[in-house]
């Protein structure tokens, strides 16, 4: 089992192959059970990453604790979003851009609450405590509230990349990241 990554607010964890299988097999109450947390309705429309994340799990077992994890408040296990690493440290897409590549979602109901701010950060240092202290995120240009958060926190423009989601602008940041707490 993959320990879960904690904040002050957040429980990031883990939704291992078996929980994203029961999602895709249309069980989702079950899934739930074994995730210990109910299961958005949100996260239930996401099969395409369910689907992704599952494949890439089982090509490279090692990718796991980089998969996706289910951001649930403490508080009351609601599941608040999901983030996750686009892949191990080091793959050859990133080229110098960074080591490793994080995406996270927040649902709409728990936005602009500082939830992002929380998993990037948590994310972040998860990260270079597994000897990936290069950060790098792909985020929309018309994405204000991303763009906003991924300043704050030090990233700069490193490029733009272009996508099935359409052109998104790449930025990269160093561990620690500006607003870390000492």
């Amino acid at each position: 089992m993959i320990p879960d990554i904690e904040t002050p607010r957040l429980l990031l964890r883990h939704l291992d192959p078996q929980t994203l299988w029961l999602c895709l097999a249309g069980q989702p109450e079950t899934a739930a059970e074994l995730l210990g947390a109910p299961l958005a309705a949100e996260w239930l429309d996401e099969q395409d990453l369910m689907s992704m994340r599952l494949d890439d799990i089982e090509r490279q077992p090692d990718y796991a604790p980089w998969s996706v994890r289910a951001l649930l408040r403490r508080d009351d296990l609601t599941m608040v979003g999901h983030a996750n690493f686009h892949s191990l440290p080091g793959h050859p897409y990133l080229g110098d851009y960074g080591d490793v590549e994080l995406g996270y979602t927040i649902y709409p109901a728990y936005r602009r609450q500082g939830y992002a701010r929380e998993a990037v950060l948590a994310m972040g240092a998860w990260a270079a405590r597994a000897g990936a202290p290069r950060l790098v995120l792909s985020i929309a240009p018309d994405n204000l509230p991303s763009q906003r958060l991924a300043a704050d926190l030090g990233f700069a423009k490193a490029g733009q990349s272009e996508d099935e989601d359409g052109v998104e602008d790449v930025l990269t940041a160093c561990w620690p990241l500006k607003g870390t707490p000492s």
